[in-house]
């Protein structure tokens, strides 16, 4: 029976694409994953992991004393039968070395790939959860099935209730409301126009805006614009299962390229996402089984950086200046009817 600890210490979105390759390794024994501790609350109550072992990444003296107390408590008598680097700084690699266990695998083209046993080439065309996938499988292994890749999230019984609590309150029914997401941690990466989209599809529908706390006033401004019925907004109020949960129930969510775009994935939810100086070629668009994206198609600066720059590198934010409300309504109005029983 195999023993595998996987890496994965990287943003949100990285973490719930983690869950396939969580998924492949179970079935060949028990796998803990070393993770953030917002990694650790994402990754709460899924079945297929035996432990979450938190890992706070700080700096300098701090990160040196971190990493030996993980080390404490993570080196197993035997070690690990595998390492699974699905973060590749050399920090991280260093620990797997550390874990005592004699394969690591990670990426050729990680910073700590010197410290690898095996090093998986990393499939720029494939998506994100595809290439993390691999790690777990020879070149010579079949092509993943789709349900193989499917990204999945695990909110509890009281995350449920709290949403429960949540819509009644606001008189809204599971699957009667457009869940907006107007939020991004990179400035550029936040379409300007969602006030716009909700003003208009807020006259059919109810509006729920989902978020953290910096996303308040971009909900404030969403709800000044509807007045057909109150928008619900729920930014900074909900942890991260309980936000996939009200995802969950959503009819669809619009989102720029962002943590709730894959928090949608892992619950299946119909997504619409406004893509500005990155594009979905880069391996993280969304997975829902109904899913569109929308970009400006003719900007020779497009894409721009691999995350979204704090500012447009050329002043004009054309990406998503130019990216209209009528693309966004017209992506999303298939993403509203429900798909014909099988």
């Amino acid at each position: 029976m195999q023993t595998s600890l996987i890496v994965q210490t990287s943003f949100l979105g990285d973490i719930v694409l983690t869950t396939p390759l969580i998924a492949e390794l179970a079935k060949r024994g028990p796998v803990d994953v070393l993770t953030t501790q917002l990694g650790a609350t994402v990754l709460a109550n899924n079945p297929a992991i035996r432990s979450v072992i938190k890992y706070d990444k700080r700096d300098t003296y701090g990160a040196a004393m971190q990493t030996w107390r993980t080390l404490k408590g993570i080196r197993q008598s035997p070690p690990y039968s595998a390492v699974y680097m699905a973060q590749g700084s050399f920090r991280s690699a260093l620990i797997a070395l550390l874990t005592g266990s004699h394969e690591r695998v990670g990426f050729f083209t990680s910073h700590g790939k010197a410290l690898y046993t095996r090093r998986v080439e990393y499939r720029a065309e494939r998506h994100h959860a595809e290439r993390l996938w691999w790690l777990s499988m020879t070149d010579c292994a079949d092509p993943p099935l789709p349900q193989q890749l499917r990204v999945r999230l695990y909110p509890s019984d009281a995350d449920r209730e709290k949403v429960d609590g949540v819509l009644r309150r606001a008189g809204i029914a599971a699957g009667d409301f457009i869940a907006l997401a107007p939020g991004s941690a990179w400035g550029t990466k936040r379409w300007p126009y969602f006030a716009d989209l909700a003003e208009r599809i807020g006259v059919d529908n109810r509006i729920v805006v989902v978020g953290g706390k910096s996303d308040s006033e971009a909900a404030t401004e969403i709800a000044r614009r509807v007045s057909s019925a109150p928008v619900l907004d729920v930014c900074g109020q909900l942890e991260i299962l309980a936000s996939a949960e009200i995802i969950g129930r959503a009819r669809a969510i619009v989102t720029n390229d962002s943590a709730p775009q894959h928090l949608a994935s892992a619950m299946g939810t119909p997504t619409l996402t406004m893509y500005g100086p990155t594009v979905p070629d880069f391996g993280f668009g969304p997975l829902a089984p109904q899913r569109a994206t929308a970009g400006v198609s003719d900007l020779a600066c497009r894409p721009c950086h691999r995350h979204g720059p704090a500012r447009c590198p050329l002043g004009h934010w054309k990406c998503m200046r130019n990216l209209s409300v009528d693309e966004a309504q017209r992506l999303l109005t298939p993403l509203l009817v429900a798909p014909a029983a099988a």
